[in-house]
């Protein structure tokens, strides 16, 4: 009772909120900006020093070795790690750890292992942040339908479960899930690593599509140079916690073939 009863009053000034934030193709300044970033866990040191300014509507791509910091980072941005040292600035302010909810409906998440609820249908998984936040029926299912048309899945599989999907396809619904409020910036923490080739090549072309529908500042980690190479307009390569390189798609090869030739 006390979970509905927060969500309830957390829903009420969500959408208050909401309603002030301007549509992220409006949006000039950068929506993310990390200055001198520290963290570590039980004594070893994840990240140090760490600055670096998101552009927005741009897909970035956050490159490293295992171990490197990048799904730390992730999590800082996301605010569910507060770092030891430095400041976040997320849409030019830095943010409220205590009053979290309101800035967490503008950072789109989508993970690898998808996070679907197994006892809610596929339509339920995806509006699930439109029910918190009390939007009307109607524009609930104007969004479901909109959100699984840009993804191609038929509008039938919305009264489907989670375990009638293949992998892929419910990788789609995380993905329509995590853009239903459609915020102006989406984190993906390798979320295509378990599918195979085929079905990768065939999300990022949904991806590259959704883009140009509705462009939004995207943060990628992963370890697979393709996927950036393909993805992203620019990228980050983390070494011990720190940028030991950076720049954009055309020098990502160049890189590649750098980093490797010393293995």
């Amino acid at each position: 009772m006390k979970t509905k009863a927060l969500y309830r009053e957390s829903g009420k000034f969500i959408l208050k909120f909401m309603l002030k934030i301007e549509p992220s193709n409006k949006m000039d300044d950068s929506p993310i900006e990390l200055d001198r970033i520290n963290h570590g866990f039980d004594g070893k040191i994840v990240l140090t020093d760490f600055s670096f300014s998101f552009n927005t509507n741009t897909i970035t791509a956050i490159l490293g070795r295992s171990g490197s910091g990048k799904s730390t980072l992730l999590q800082i941005i996301n605010c569910t790690i507060i770092p030891d040292k430095g400041h976040v600035l997320l849409f030019g302010k830095k943010p409220d750890y205590v009053n979290i909810n309101a800035i967490r409906l503008q950072l789109g998440y989508v993970v690898q292992q998808v996070g679907l609820f197994p006892h809610m249908n596929i339509k339920s998984n995806i509006n699930l942040l439109g029910r918190i936040t009390r939007q009307m029926k109607a524009a609930n299912q104007n969004r479901v339908d909109q959100l699984l048309d840009m993804v191609q899945l038929p509008a039938t599989c919305q009264h489907k479960y989670p375990h009638e999907l293949s992998g892929g396809e419910q990788q789609r619904v995380g993905l329509c899930r995590a853009m239903f409020l459609n915020p102006p910036v989406l984190l993906m923490d390798e979320p295509f690593a378990s599918l195979d080739y085929e079905t990768k090549r065939s999300i990022y072309k949904h991806i590259q599509d959704i883009q140009q529908n509705e462009p939004r500042t995207i943060i990628l980690v992963t370890h697979d140079w393709e996927e950036a190479a393909l993805l992203a307009d620019q990228f980050i390569w983390i070494e011990d916690g720190r940028i030991k390189d950076a720049g954009d798609q055309r020098y990502l090869v160049e890189l590649k073939k750098r980093l490797f030739s010393t293995l």
